[in-house]
């Protein structure tokens, strides 16, 4: 017996079990499906929900609305315009035209006129 012998075992081939390539294949399968699914559930359909009220609230957007935009600017909007841009008064007198879709939230909602 030499050396070798002592440290370095001897590998034998074994055989696959007779049927196995078709349930392995589902097997590996399942789990993507799973991932898949959680992640979904976990994270696309609460953000395409949150993007979708988000949008709601830009095109309900009226005179009188207290407005955040994306850069931090809050004003109160004046005039709404037809191609999507917005004129917010941001101090006494300081008035700047916006584009709807840089609105992050609305602060204050003002009400309804009645008719």
């Amino acid at each position: 017996m030499t050396l070798t012998d002592l440290f370095v075992s001897t590998a034998y081939a074994q055989t696959a079990a007779p049927g196995g390539a078709i349930g392995s294949g589902i097997g590996t399968i399942a789990p993507l499906f799973l991932i898949f699914g959680i992640m979904y559930f976990l994270l696309i359909r609460p953000q395409q929900k949150k993007m979708k009220d988000l949008k709601a609230m830009i095109e309900a957007v009226r005179r009188g609305d207290q407005v955040l935009t994306g850069g931090g600017i809050i004003g109160k909007v004046t005039k709404v315009g037809e191609d999507n841009v917005l004129e917010v008064e941001i101090a006494d007198g300081v008035k700047v035209k916006i584009a709807k879709h840089t609105i992050t939230s609305v602060m204050s909602k003002t009400e309804p006129a009645s008719s």
